[in-house]
C-alpha cells in the first residue's frame, strides 16, 4: 500500500550546506506519510481485536512503533543517504561528524494514548547538525494538524505563525507535565508536582510530550517541564516552542546554573520563576 500523504521525499538531496527550510520540509513529508501507517496499524489491530489484553496491547504498540520507524529510517535514506539517524526504537546509526546531519526520530510519541485510542499522540522528526536542532516537524496523526520550524525562520501550525504566551505571573500559568513510566521515579514525581501545583494556576498532563512543547508555542500552555525525557522527546517539538520564543532548558545544560533535572519549556518571563520553583521543591533530585 502506498502512504504517501503531501510531498514525498523521493529524491536524493545534493551534498553541499546544510539547509534548514529544507530539512524541515522532509521532516514535515517523512512525518505525514509515517502518521497514515501509525493509523492503519492502529486500525488492523482493532479490526482483529487485539487491544483487548495487555500482551497483545504491547505488541501492537510494539509493531506500531517498530513499523512507522522503519518507513522513516527508509525514506530519510532515500532522500540523504549521507545522514544518520538517532531513533526511540532502533537507536543510533552511528557517531555524527562535524557539519554532519543527524535525524532523532520518535516514530509515535504517546503510545499509550495510541494504544487506547486517545487522539493525543504524534509522529516526532528533528534534524540537528553538531548537536543543535535545526529542523523539526511534530505531526498529528489523528487531527492532520502540522507544527514544524526551521531555525531562523520561525514555527507555524498548519502554515499560521506561532508565539509562546505573554503571561507573567507563574501563580496564574497553566503548566504541562508528564510522569515517568517507572513506579519508583513517578512517586518522587508526583511528590514534587504536588508541591508545585499550589503555586500554579493549573496544570495539565496530556502524555505526549511532543505535543506539549507545541502547546506552549501556541500558548495553549504557559509552560512545561518533565523529568527524564530522551532526545526524541523533545528535538522537533523544542525547536518549534524555541522559534516560537520559549526558552527551552534541558538537563545540564541550565545557564543559571540552578541545576534542575527537568527538561523546562517556557516564555522568558517564565523560565527563570518556574526553575526556580521546581528546585525549591526538590525537582534538581528526581
Amino acid at each position: 500500500m502506498d502512504h504517501t500523504v503531501g510531498r514525498r521525499p523521493d529524491v536524493v538531496a545534493a551534498p553541499g550546506p546544510v539547509d534548514a527550510t529544507a530539512l524541515a520540509d522532509l521532516a514535515e513529508g517523512v512525518a505525514r506519510e509515517t502518521a497514515v501507517l501509525a493509523l492503519e496499524v492502529r486500525e488492523r489491530a482493532v479490526r482483529a481485536e487485539r487491544l483487548d489484553t495487555k500482551s497483545s496491547a504491547t505488541d501492537v504498540v510494539t509493531e506500531g512503533d517498530t513499523a512507522c520507524e522503519a518507513l522513516v529510517r527508509e525514506r530519510l535514506a532515500a532522500a540523504r543517504p549521507g545522514d544518520l539517524v538517532l531513533g526511540e526504537e532502533g537507536g543510533s546509526s552511528g557517531t555524527p561528524a562535524p557539519g554532519q546531519v543527524r535525524w532523532v526520530v520518535d516514530p509515535i510519541d504517546g503510545t499509550v494514548n495510541y494504544l487506547h485510542g486517545l487522539p493525543w499522540f504524534s509522529v516526532s522528526i528533528g534534524a540537528e547538525v553538531d548537536g543543535r536542532v535545526v529542523a523539526g516537524a511534530v505531526v498529528e496523526p489523528v487531527s492532520g494538524r502540522v507544527w514544524r520550524a526551521a531555525r531562523g525562520h520561525g514555527a507555524t501550525r498548519d502554515g499560521e505563525p506561532l508565539r509562546v504566551s505573554g503571561l507573567d505571573d507563574l501563580g496564574l500559568a497553566v503548566v504541562g507535565t508528564g510522569l515517568n513510566y517507572d513506579p519508583g521515579r513517578r512517586e518522587r514525581q508526583a511528590a514534587v508536582l504536588a508541591r508545585v501545583a499550589a503555586r500554579l494556576g493549573d496544570v495539565r498532563r496530556t502524555g505526549c510530550a511532543s505535543l506539549d512543547l507545541c502547546a506552549v508555542a501556541a500558548g495553549w500552555l504557559d509552560a512545561f517541564y518533565e523529568h527524564g525525557l530522551h532526545p526524541w522527546d523533545v528535538a522537533a517539538g523544542g525547536l518549534v516552542a524555541e522559534e516560537a520564543g520559549a526558552v527551552v532548558r534541558l538537563p545540564g545544560t541550565d545557564p543559571d546554573g540552578l541545576g534542575t533535572a527537568a527538561t523546562l519549556v517556557a516564555p522568558p518571563a517564565l523560565a527563570g520563576p518556574l526553575t526556580e520553583l521546581l528546585v525549591a521543591e526538590g525537582g534538581a533530585e528526581i
